[in-house]
């Protein structure tokens, strides 16, 4: 089992529309790296971490589970959609998607600060791609930055049972996010 960071802006789609929906394709992601990780990486069952992305303050709200591995992204091939790509086709396509599943929200958010003062040198997070200048959407997360993350944020699932806080790592102060308005068409 594999576990990943995906970013999505808030007021194009929240951790609050995953939960209303149950489950979603994850699709407009238009970066190679990103999309080799879902088309080549992302398994069934893996964990996914939800990241508000320009949000004030942005940072980790809840949880996701891959629920469909990756098939082609079919926004590419409509003209009339922002995610058109006039060199992808069924036949050949060029950007690939997944699908996942709604777990939780966190009881605390887990800002992007406070995730960069646990990724400086020695700490748990340390060498993680969101804590450095990453734009990149969709990022792979060790089990161990995992554990820390979701225990930051009080949450119920664990990679591995862990039960307490790694060392120096101390939960969120943040309060949990309100809940967004209805979705609008996704921009990642």
């Amino acid at each position: 089992m594999a576990h990943w960071l995906v970013k999505t802006e808030p007021d194009a789609f929240s951790i609050a529309d995953l939960k209303r929906l149950g489950r979603t394709s994850w699709d407009g992601v238009r970066n190679y790296q990103a999309r080799n990780f879902m088309r080549d990486d992302m398994q069934h069952g893996d964990w996914v971490l939800v990241y508000h992305s320009n949000a004030k303050p942005p940072g980790v709200v809840g949880l996701a589970e891959v629920v469909r591995t990756a098939y082609a992204d079919h926004t590419a091939w409509d003209p009339a959609s922002k995610y058109f790509d006039e060199l992808s086709s069924p036949q050949d396509p060029r950007w690939y998607m997944v699908d996942v599943g709604f777990v939780e929200v966190f009881p605390q958010m887990v800002p992007l600060d406070e995730l960069r003062h646990h990724g400086e040198p020695g700490g748990v997070l340390e060498g993680m791609p969101v804590t450095g200048k990453s734009r990149l959407s969709v990022q792979p997360v060790t089990p161990d930055q995992f554990d820390a993350i979701v225990a930051m944020a009080g949450g119920k699932k664990r990679a591995r049972k862990r039960r307490s806080l790694p060392a120096g790592v101390q939960p969120s102060k943040v309060a949990k996010p309100a809940v967004a308005q209805p979705p609008r068409p996704r921009a990642r």
